[in-house]
């Protein structure tokens, strides 16, 4: 096993233990944010508007929230359901469906977001960690998007460049075989152009700048929370996760012409 798939388990052992979460009883009990009342004000908005997609919160206590069960695979499980053409474009689907859905929301004036505010053009809400573990997945077609700790408002294609990164994936070409679990390697202009297709209605942008400024984004709030004391980011940044997200950056630039989609007709596609 590579460094960086030995660094990842490690990772995902600190998470395990500094965020446990228990389900029964059709309930997810898991600790609380200071974020935690802002989104479960968000999550309920969108389930009024008939958005079932979305935990449906139940109780905010002392350290603890519950929300209710989305049936369906997730986590580790959900790398397989979307090697598909149908998988990937029914995750850029469900993302859709919620940004729009959700554009109208007012958030309470005490608003605590779970990741820092992105300024730009067309705000949504962003879910801020949209990868196929935290999607919902039933027969290869994304139903549910749960883990809502970095909601934060900003452009949709912040949310979109964090998903491509990791649905297509714009990874080497061992982690995609390794980690994503890919009996070979995808045609990854082909499945940009999928999930851009089936999000729908963007405005022209370059993928690769814009993946890689969410990238690094995502590294410095780890570093930021790193800094802070905060569990598991610290153990992340202690372990050299920051160099290794510059390894991956680095790899996203260098192949540009590999990633850069068809723009004809004057969309990306």
């Amino acid at each position: 096993m590579s460094d960086a798939f030995e660094a990842a388990a490690r990772a995902a052992e600190v998470n395990a233990e500094t965020r446990p979460v228990h389900i029964a009883d059709g309930l997810v009990t898991r600790p609380a944010s200071t974020a935690s009342a802002t989104i479960q004000n968000y999550l309920r908005f969108l389930r009024d508007q008939g958005v079932d997609c979305v935990p449906e919160p139940v109780e905010l206590g002392s350290g603890t929230e519950s929300l209710r069960y989305l049936p369906g695979a997730s986590g580790g499980d959900g790398w397989y359901h979307q090697h598909t053409d149908d998988g990937l474009a029914s995750a850029a689907r469900l993302l859709r469906r919620i940004h729009d859905a959700g554009k109208p929301w007012q958030p309470p004036a005490d608003a605590v977001w779970g990741a820092p505010e992105v300024p730009g053009d067309d705000i949504v809400y962003c879910h801020g960690d949209p990868g196929p573990w935290n999607f919902v997945w039933n027969d290869n077609t994304a139903v549910g998007l749960i883990d809502w700790d970095y909601l934060h408002p900003g452009p949709r294609v912040d949310d979109i460049a964090y998903a491509l990164h990791w649905f297509v994936p714009l990874r080497s070409d061992e982690f995609t075989l390794d980690w994503h679990h890919f009996p070979q390697i995808p045609d990854r202009r082909h499945r940009i152009a999928v999930f851009l297709e089936a999000y729908g209605d963007l405005p022209v942008f370059d993928v690769v700048d814009a993946v890689t400024a969410r990238m690094q984004a995502t590294s410095d709030l780890m570093r930021q929370l790193a800094e802070d004391g905060q569990e598991p980011q610290r153990t992340w940044v202690l372990d050299g996760a920051l160099d290794r997200d510059r390894e991956e950056i680095v790899w996203v630039l260098e192949h540009r012409d590999l990633l850069t989609p068809d723009r004809s007709a004057g969309r990306n596609r």
